[in-house]
């Protein structure tokens, strides 16, 4: 066994010469008892052997099995779902929460999954279908239909009674939606409210009218956006007839807070979501293999090599101003350097505050006006910094072209990385995709063409001959 795992000794029995270990099933037992699943799973993943990490939860109780597995990582789940045996996996799935289930299952060959539907009850199977059939990363997809409802007309102890025999079958009891014989959601009533009102008063008294909703087809970002708003532990999800059919608990909208982020960070970082059938999202980096991170990181830096080729060809283009003053070349990476940084610093703070609805398309016209007076006073004191540099290195003519060159490109790059996001939004692209090298590489290409063309001007024009 790995000396490595957090697990305690006597859970596995050592066999006899070449005989696999075994397991200990009372104290796997009181590990189910006593550990909690999150914790229990960390512990089981330290596993490298498969075929022992099935045999433990082949020998959990299903409802240890379906808590514990469902804190596993995708690959593992997959891995254990596989070597299970139908019947085994078909009571352990009865006893996960719908979402949990749902997405178990659609990881699963299409053959596999379909076999164990057959094995299910035929309520379960159909819930199981319905949430399956809601199109990826919207409410419908991320929604339980495990959910407490009350009609308007009961008490507040008929309310209290009815909840405390549906409590072990409902994702949370703490929201209650108030439904009318349609399932039309009315309003919703917390367990804090039912407690505290008296017994006699009727639910369509205390419950809070037109509470906030999403629809099925919303998207999964804007649901976790509006549950934070609002501070939600769950909210109710309907369908177009106003009727309530299922709910979205606060653990779901975190799991998908946490892959939006990362999607924007690896956008951000210029590596791709489209290359191969995998996601680095799901798989994570320290399971992902070499050829997967070559694909996702590849395709963006073959296109910005090529875009850099414009630097060059600027560069060549102003090949005589260069050879008349060689000194400017000594500023050529320092500028576009600093234009290129101050793009990317606008892009990150853009693209966050797009992320998070504090910035609107209709807020641009104001912020350029004010990304404008920024980057002019950052480009000032930088220039002054750099043109004391450019007159020990090159003389007078040298500072000023410098000068000017570094609040230009400042200008320049901080403009456009405020700007490319609005730009990708309008073109209906992810602003994350407005990554610091997608900015810098355009920012390194104006960079080049400002600081040559103000360099001829100035030399042809103002320069002491």
């Amino acid at each position: 066994m790995n000396q490595s795992l957090k697990l305690p000794d006597n859970l596995f029995v050592p066999g006899q010469g070449d005989a696999p270990d075994h397991i200990d099933e009372q104290v796997l037992a009181e590990l189910c008892e006593s550990e909690h699943p999150a914790d229990f799973a960390a512990r089981l993943s330290e596993i490298d052997d498969i075929e022992l990490l099935v045999s433990v939860f082949s020998r959990m109780t299903p409802a240890c099995c379906a808590d514990v597995l469902v804190h596993m990582d995708y690959d593992d789940q997959r891995e254990i779902a596989r070597e299970l045996s139908n019947d085994v996996l078909a009571l352990v799935i009865t006893r996960m929460s719908s979402d949990d289930r749902v997405d178990l299952l659609q990881s699963m060959p299409e053959e596999s999954s379909e076999i164990l539907l057959r094995l299910l009850a035929k309520t379960e199977r159909e819930d199981i279908r319905r949430l399956s059939s809601y199109e990826e990363d919207t409410a419908g997809a991320l929604m339980t239909s495990e959910y407490a409802t009350l009609s308007p007309d009961l008490t507040a102890r008929q309310a209290i009674d009815k909840l405390r025999l549906e409590a072990p079958d409902k994702e949370t009891i703490y929201y209650s939606y108030v439904i009318d014989s349609r399932r039309r959601l009315l309003g919703l009533v917390s367990l804090r409210e039912l407690i505290l009102a008296r017994p006699t008063v009727k639910i369509s008294k205390i419950m809070r009218r037109d509470p906030v909703h999403a629809n099925v087809h919303d998207d999964q970002e804007e649901v976790a956006r509006m549950m934070a708003k609002y501070d939600l532990l769950a909210m109710p999800v309907t369908n177009g007839n106003d009727a309530l059919v299922g709910i979205i608990t606060f653990d779901d909208v975190h799991d998908v807070i946490e892959e939006e982020a990362t999607e924007d960070f690896h956008r951000m970082g210029s590596i791709s979501s489209g290359a191969g059938p995998e996601d680095l999202v799901d798989i994570g980096l320290r399971d992902a293999s070499p050829w997967l991170l070559i694909q996702k990181r590849l395709p963006w830096l073959l296109a910005l090599v090529f875009m850099n080729i414009f630097s060059g060809a600027g560069i060549a283009y102003y090949e005589d101003t260069i050879q008349a003053t060689v000194a400017l070349v000594f500023f050529l990476p320092l500028l576009i350097g600093s234009g290129g940084n101050a793009g990317a610093q606008s892009a990150t703070l853009m693209v966050r505050a797009l992320a998070i609805g504090d910035v609107m398309m209709k807020d641009w016209f104001r912020l350029v006006g004010k990304e404008v007076a920024i980057a002019l006073c950052i480009g000032l004191c930088m220039g002054i910094a750099v043109s004391v540099i450019g007159i020990f290195r090159g003389g007078v003519d040298v500072a000023v072209i410098v000068a000017l060159a570094m609040v230009c490109v400042v200008v320049f790059g901080s403009l456009l990385g405020m700007s490319l996001p609005f730009l990708l939004i309008r073109l209906k692209l992810d602003p994350a995709t407005a990554s610091a090298p997608l900015v810098t590489s355009v920012a390194d290409v104006g960079g080049v063409v400002i600081y040559f063309g103000i360099a001829t001007w100035y030399l042809g024009s103002y320069a002491v001959v």
